[in-house]
């Protein structure tokens, strides 16, 4: 009762300043576009290059999407909007793909930006390949990673009662089980994001945990998953969206690069099959032996970031 009582009042330790570090050198500055179809908050990072529009993942925000795309900063503007539901962009500003997506056109519009090339993660890809469609003459290129592609008819948010224990004391055990062993929190996402065998998962998390690197950045990445009532909303939209969605892949001219692991516990193989096969554009990078969040966290990461900065210099112009 004691222990429950403290992680009620226990702040989670989680750190929402708008203008705050997610790496050693790393800084966001969040701000808030109103737009024509409702507020957007976002960060823009770089004074020069070409702009690269980062549209985070599930769980995630702003700050997820600078962080999945900050390996670019050194070459490209990210532009890293949340999506609506997700931190401080309201789930009236769009619930459906489309609008979701129309947000993002309105979003370039306000920053007087036209063009941008797409960095999509996981499920931010169904309002990548969106945007893409209903909007070609704004994306010079698109890159999908782990992205989905499929709808999922069976999907359905979690229940109430698992969302109210996520929102309180579930976030907060997970925070404090990281600070006292990160191996366990990773061994637990690897349950979550890949299909690897014991022997592979063992090795991952030694890589992972033992990496200097590796390890500050998956910290970061999973501190920009709380608070969860803040990334909730969205969440629970993009599972619901996934129902019966349907994307126009016939639409999108601009090139498509799509990677995937063949390893991916959370989003299947199959879906970057799928998109490569409807995308007339499009080409792939498969990623043998990699889960869901191998393109960062994997020993080969290097190698595959460097197949994306050289498709977006190619297309970039």
């Amino acid at each position: 009762m004691l222990a429950a009582v403290g992680l009620t009042l226990w702040d989670g330790g989680v750190d929402l300043d708008p203008q705050r570090e997610l790496l050693p050198g790393v800084a966001i500055n969040l701000r808030t576009a109103d737009t024509d179809l409702g507020p957007v908050e976002y960060d823009l990072s770089g004074d020069d290059g070409p702009v690269v529009l980062s549209v985070h993942a599930g769980l995630g925000g702003a700050d997820q999407g600078r962080l999945f795309a900050n390996w670019l900063h050194d070459e490209f503007r990210i532009l890293s909007p949340s999506r609506p539901g997700y931190l401080g962009t309201p789930l009236r500003s769009g619930r459906t793909l489309a609008e979701q997506a129309d947000l993002l056109a309105a979003l370039l519009d306000e920053l007087d930006i036209e063009q941008v090339g797409v960095f999509a993660v996981s499920a931010g890809s169904p309002v990548a390949y969106t945007f893409a469609a209903r909007h070609p003459g704004r994306v010079w290129g698109l890159v999908s990673i782990s992205g989905v592609s499929l709808p999922n008819p069976d999907a359905a948010p979690g229940s109430a009662l698992r969302s109210a224990f996520l929102n309180s004391i579930g976030q907060k055990l997970a925070k404090l089980t990281a600070s006292i062993s990160l191996e366990s929190i990773v061994a637990g996402t690897l349950d979550e994001t890949s299909t690897f065998t014991e022997e592979q998962k063992a090795q991952r998390v030694d890589h992972i945990t033992h990496t200097e690197d590796v390890r500050l950045f998956f910290t970061a990445m999973f501190d920009t998953t709380f608070p969860y009532e803040k990334r909730m909303p969205g969440t629970r939209n993009d599972t619901l969206q996934t129902r019966e969605m349907r994307l126009a892949f016939d639409r999108i001219a601009a090139p498509v690069l799509v990677m995937h692991g063949d390893r991916d516990g959370d989003v299947p193989f199959e879906h970057g099959e799928h998109a490569v096969a409807q995308i007339r554009a499009a080409r792939h990078q498969w990623m043998p032996e990699e889960d869901h969040l191998g393109f960062w966290l994997g020993p080969r990461a290097e190698e595959w970031q460097q197949v994306v900065r050289a498709f977006l210099r190619e297309h970039a112009g």
